[in-house]
């Protein structure tokens, strides 16, 4: 399993010859470059419906005939525009097959770029070949997390830091011992002003904790 940090929020992971996108913002995004085009792509899993999240959700999985994943209102958005679409809610174990996943609860706002309503935010837990992953998608620090630990047991978890819309570096540290995980992959930051941090003090700060901090590039990726 390849884990591939495509920039802002977006990740590309490639399982047995697939590839799911998550928070697909890839052709507004001044960091991405990205060739969907060429991959395998037949899902797509959305937390949020703000722009830079739903991002070319919609094109890619009209072209490529994918299926987006995503809570009920924003499904049914992603529907009224001609996409396939599964919607879904918090808490329900989801079977694909390339494993299975859980949406669960993000503290943050949720409306499309067109003013809809797009439903309740989600992180997203992936379970891979026994691998679990977590994308928080945009969420403040929350206690959430510590019960995320407990019940879903991630080994990895891919976390907001760039502060202003989302929990900030210290925050995320915290989150990073309430979830339990040994690796951090951060994310979220440095993609607009707002948004700018130093993230060599993300890293530091988390390896005092005895964590990992994994710092992707954009493009750049891993094997799980």
């Amino acid at each position: 399993m390849r884990l591939e940090y495509i920039a802002h929020s977006a990740f590309a992971i490639d399982v047995n010859g697939r590839t799911i996108l998550i928070d697909p913002f890839i052709s507004q995004n001044p960091l991405a470059n990205y060739d969907w085009e060429n991959r395998n792509i037949r899902d797509i899993l959305l937390t949020h419906s703000h722009g830079d999240h739903l991002g070319d959700a919609v094109e890619i999985a009209k072209r490529k005939h994918a299926t987006i994943t995503a809570v009920f209102e924003l499904a049914n958005y992603c529907a009224s525009k001609g996409a396939s679409v599964r919607g879904v809610n918090l808490g329900g174990k989801l079977n694909y097959e390339w494993g299975d996943a859980w949406f669960v609860p993000a503290q943050h706002s949720s409306s499309t770029p067109d003013g809809v309503y797009g439903g309740i935010a989600a992180g997203i837990i992936l379970n891979i070949n026994g691998t679990k992953i977590y994308h928080a998608g945009d969420t403040s620090l929350s206690a959430e997390m510590k019960l995320i630990k407990e019940v879903y047991k991630p080994e990895i978890a891919l976390l907001p830091v760039g502060g202003f819309y989302t929990m900030g570096v210290d925050e995320a540290v915290i989150a990073a011992q309430l979830l339990g995980v040994g690796k951090v992959i951060p994310m979220h930051y440095n993609t607009f002003p707002a948004i700018n941090v130093n993230i060599d003090s993300f890293k530091y700060k988390l390896e005092t904790h005895g964590l990992e901090a994994i710092i992707l590039k954009p493009g750049e990726n891993i094997e799980l």
